[in-house]
């Protein structure tokens, strides 16, 4: 148990030592993986088609104008701050780059295949053909159309998966199929040269629009330049980098382009709303002054008196008021409608075009812009239930409530003076209509005409600021860099990356494998393995028989493995040390291990040494003996027990000296109460008188008792186990059996022993067994030195290194 317990406390240190032996052992397994390895990474980088990745840089001005705020009152009413983050979101938006694929010419894909066919290449611009679509009619999206050039003038047209549809025809030619119809051209055909040592293979796809911008918007990444800057760094990844270039190019000026477009809305709606109240005063102003000429030619007039000119004064003063305080009901008008059925502020004109500077009423206009702002900002990346976004939704609705409050108050105000200018406007009329008849219609024609002339000047001279307005504007944002091919960073695969990888893998692969394997092997390996599980000592160990013979110590008695024999034979004798011990047990756990070669030879090794031996076959349910003595087994141990027989008749010589067996005889219906009876004692009686030993070769203790029934006849007890074929489990039942019943007799007997294991693992079982028992001398000769007729093959270098380094101390 002390042995146990040592061995359990280093058992880390022997596993390590124990694991590079099997590593060493294994050497052309991981060589193996490692080679596999490096071929798997060269084919990698080989024919993995590259991706690249490159980088385009925009500035988002935060409060830089174009001044013209300056210009025209109102012009900065929706004017915010533009954050970072919403930027980022309007980048990767689906509508922005919905707009630029439309203008790029990324809607089919073509691929050139290697002459390997393993290795493709994303061609853009540089494919030698081009597809013609009929968009009146079907073309199936996402399938591979595979093309083979034949020759300058035709190709072959194949479409695998369901259709297995081959076709040659010719460039130009429309190729028509219920699910596609299109032609192929052969660019720059007069210069095409046609060579078979090229592929000649390609494969185009029709993209959906739909799948196309989402994966390049999932592919698209923006990350601030800094924390606190404003420079955006927009990065992709592709297959091609001049059409990855030219795509993050193209998003960065229609980024731009839309938030001019933004920003000159407010200028074009005024535009638009000016034009349409000047084209309106436009054909009044007209029509009063040809009503004014054509009446003072028919009249002759020149000049009126001093009191017709107060009164015209007076109507002009009215009657001009009137109509800037109709013009403004019908803003107002136009501005309740608004509020109450947009949802956003992008297409309302200014109070300030108007004239009208009521600081209330702009207030809340430009608070109103500012907030639809940010909830369309905040749009882009909040979900519907987002507690700021209800916020949001609050403040708008309170803030439109108050416009609309202030709207109609105006009105009413409005209205008020309006009923005011009304009776100022009837009394000059009442002095109008006291003047003569000429007079009275001459004041009445210039006060349409001068009316409607002022109100042109003033639409006109807005008109002219908006204009400057949208002349004078400039993109908010600025492009710092543009995206380059050239800067293309290769990002897959990275060679040395991937030689890295693969090395590791390579190496560490077997290396897990083989300890995975030696972790689950529960087979009893080397001379470590006894020790751990059992303080039973060895008591020897044979060597592998790769003779012929059932019996080869007494064929060939100047082996290896006779000499295992005689060790054993020796270390017996510590064993059996009194003169009346002589019954020997030969046993094993299961079938297989080799117990009967182990007990036959056993007794020829004794007998050779002048010692009359017998050997019992006790393995009365499969009897074997007498086949290998080529013996019957009508009479044997069976039939004595039953008193069929004598002692003397089922005592059989052997051609080997000293050496008698006694078969098992008949299978019995009851072997293990045969063993209990009378006539076993008997026999054992008999036997020891007669013979000098006794050695009984019983049945698997795994399977039957039998051998444990007899251990009461026995002095010493040997349990065989075979290397790499016995299990460890059985290692504990023997310990347990050996302590529980408190029999020191036990030994453990190591059988079919390689002599390759010594070197494998260091603690092969060889010879050295019997040398670490001090009782044998089969250490010596166990390394050869020529001495036996089946020495191993000399060492390897290898294996001379592994014994130095790892040998046993």
């Amino acid at each position: 148990m002390e042995k146990i317990q040592k061995y359990n406390q280093e058992e880390d240190t022997l596993d390590i030592r124990r694991f590079l032996f099997r590593l060493l052992s294994n050497w052309h397994w991981i060589v193996i993986s490692f080679i596999i390895s490096m071929v798997c990474a060269y084919l990698i980088n080989r024919y993995t088609q590259p991706i690249y990745q490159l980088s385009a840089e925009v500035i988002v001005k935060d409060d830089i104008g174009s001044g013209i705020e300056n210009l025209i009152p109102g012009a900065d009413l929706f004017k915010s701050k533009k954050n970072i983050q919403n930027e980022i979101e309007i980048l990767q938006s689906y509508s922005l780059n919905s707009k630029v694929l439309k203008e790029l010419d990324f809607g089919i894909t073509y691929i050139g295949i290697g002459r390997s066919g393993f290795k493709e290449t994303r061609m853009y611009n540089t494919s030698p053909i081009t597809v013609q679509l009929d968009t009146t009619d079907i073309n199936q999206e996402n399938f591979p159309i595979h093309i083979t050039i034949l020759s300058g003038k035709q190709y072959l047209l194949e479409l695998d998966g369901n259709y297995d549809y081959k076709k040659v025809l010719n460039f130009g030619e429309k190729f028509e199929h219920p699910n596609f119809h299109f032609r192929i051209f052969l660019i720059n055909k007069e210069n095409y040269v046609f060579s078979e040592k090229m592929s000649n293979r390609y494969y185009f796809i029709i993209n959906n629009f739909n799948n196309l911008v989402n994966e390049y918007c999932n592919n698209l990444t923006i990350e601030a330049g800094n924390k606190k800057g404003s420079v955006l760094v927009l990065t992709i990844q592709g297959y091609n980098a001049q059409q990855d270039a030219d795509y993050l190019n193209k998003l960065c000026e229609t980024y731009l382009k839309t938030g001019l477009e933004e920003k000159n809305q407010y200028a074009l709606n005024s535009l638009s709303f000016l034009d349409k109240q000047l084209q309106n005063v436009k054909d009044s102003l007209s029509i009063n002054e040809n009503n004014l000429q054509n009446f003072e030619i028919a009249n002759r007039i020149i000049d009126i008196d001093k009191q017709g000119s107060t009164i015209s004064e007076h109507l002009e003063k009215y009657s001009t008021g009137k109509d800037l305080l109709e013009m403004q009901i019908k803003y107002f008008n136009y501005l309740l409608d608004y509020v109450q059925k947009k949802t956003d502020f992008k297409d309302i004109v200014s109070p300030s075009m108007m004239g009208m500077n009521e600081v209330v009423l702009n207030t809340l206009i430009s608070e109103l812009g500012k907030l639809y702002s940010e909830k369309i900002n905040m749009g882009f990346s909040a979900k519907e239930n987002n507690p700021a976004l209800n916020m949001l939704n609050n403040e708008i609705k309170e803030t439109r409530n108050s416009l609309i409050e202030n709207i109609n108050n105006n009105l009413k105000s409005i209205n008020l003076t309006i009923d005011d200018l009304d009776s100022k406007l009837n009394g000059v009329e009442a002095d109008i209509s006291k003047l003569p008849d000429t007079e009275s219609k001459l004041f009445k024609l210039k006060r349409k005409f001068k009316i409607n002339d002022d109100f042109y000047a003033f639409l006109l001279e807005k008109r002219v600021l908006a204009g400057i307005s949208i002349a004078s504007n400039l993109p908010d944002n600025k492009i710092l860099e543009k995206a380059h091919s050239e800067n293309a960073v290769k990002i897959k695969p990275k060679v040395s990356y991937t030689y890295l990888i693969s090395l590791i893998l390579g190496l560490l692969f077997p290396i897990v494998i083989i300890y995975v394997v030696d972790f689950l092997d529960n087979k009893i390996k080397d001379k470590t393995d006894i020790e751990k599980n059992t303080s039973v000592p060895i008591v020897g160990s044979i060597g592998h028989n790769s003779a012929q013979s059932d019996i080869p110590v007494f064929d060939n008695p100047k082996s290896s493995l006779s000499e295992s024999f005689r060790g054993l034979r020796t270390n017996l004798q510590y064993l059996l040390r009194e003169v009346d011990k002589k019954v020997i047990i030969i046993t094993s756990s299961i079938s297989g291990e080799g117990k009967t070669f182990c007990a036959i030879n056993l007794s020829a090794i004794i007998s050779m040494s002048d010692k009359k031996t017998l050997l019992v076959g006790l393995d009365l349910r499969k009897p074997r003996l007498h086949k290998i003595f080529n013996v019957s087994n009508d009479k044997g141990l069976s039939t004595f027990l039953i008193e069929k027989n004598t002692f003397d008749e089922i005592i059989i010589e052997t051609n080997v000296p000293n050496m008698y067996i006694t078969v098992s005889g008949p299978v019995p219906p009851n072997p293990a109460e045969l063993m209990e009876t009378k006539q076993m004692d008997l026999f054992f009686e008999l036997a020891r008188k007669r013979f000098d030993y006794i050695i009984m070769d019983t049945p698997p203790v795994a399977i039957v008792t039998d051998a444990l029934l007899l251990t009461k006849y026995s002095d010493t007890n040997i349990f065989v186990v075979r290397q790499d074929y016995s299990v460890k489990e059985i290692l504990k039942i023997l310990e347990d059996v050996y302590t529980r019943r408190d029999n020191k007799n036990f030994g453990i007997l190591v059988n079919d022993v390689v002599v390759k294991a010594y070197y494998s693992y260091g603690y092969g079982y060889g010879y050295s067994y019997t040398y670490g028992y001090g009782y044998g001398y089969g250490y010596g000769y166990g390394l050869g030195m020529g001495y036996y007729n089946d020495d191993p093959k000399p060492m390897t270098f290898w294996e001379k290194v592994r014994t130095t380094i790892f040998k046993e101390t």
